[in-house]
């Protein structure tokens, strides 16, 4: 299956050269993969690590002090083994959601008001790791919402900085899924000894 969701997302990049653009719904490929709650799981904790890359250098004020918070999470001794700590992990979440709770009213109803977009993707992927939002809609909704870059001339979909992103998706799914083949090897090799 990993190759048939390598082939699907590389076709994504494959569009966004030739056509400059791509829908963002191509990116529904990954709900398959994500059926793993592991794979999920791990997906959700590598995108807030990206999340916290891109959006830390030029945080101010609290939305810093939040990034900061996310890297001591993150950076946490067995966090690439097991992932952050739940009650840890659920404070941060708290603190994440009550920093961009803020809603204005529009005609067809209320729209939440986002102050750092890379906040919210670590809030998004901490809702997956907590399981408040386990599901393979989700892991897609997380995934397009990191890809997703609005320009002008094509409005918001993936395009321009789309690629990279799309690429970073594809070098992890391959890592990931090497890494699970040398798991499996190991527990192979263990029953055979």
């Amino acid at each position: 299956m990993p190759a048939t969701i390598l082939t699907k997302l590389q076709s994504i990049i494959d569009e966004i050269d030739r056509n400059g653009n791509a829908d963002r719904l191509r990116l529904t490929v990954l709900k398959k993969w994500f059926e793993s709650p592991d794979r999920l799981r791990a997906f959700a904790l590598w995108l807030a690590g990206r999340a916290l890359a891109r959006g830390r250098p030029r945080a101010t004020g609290e939305a810093r002090a939040l990034f900061d918070e996310v890297e001591v999470l993150l950076s946490a001794p067995g966090v690439a083994e097991n992932g952050p700590g739940w009650s840890a992990a659920r404070g941060l979440y708290l603190r994440l959601r009550a920093f961009q709770n803020d809603y204005t009213r529009l005609a067809w109803g209320p729209v939440r008001e986002i102050e750092d977009w890379d906040l919210l993707l670590i809030e998004e992927a901490l809702a997956i790791w907590l399981e408040i939002r386990p599901s393979p809609a989700s892991g897609y909704q997380l995934a397009a919402d990191y890809c997703v870059h609005y320009g002008s001339g094509y409005g918001s979909g993936l395009n321009g900085p789309s690629r990279e992103r799309v690429q970073e998706i594809i070098d992890f799914v391959r890592g990931y899924e090497r890494g699970a083949d040398a798991r499996l090897q190991i527990r192979e090799e263990g029953r055979r000894g």
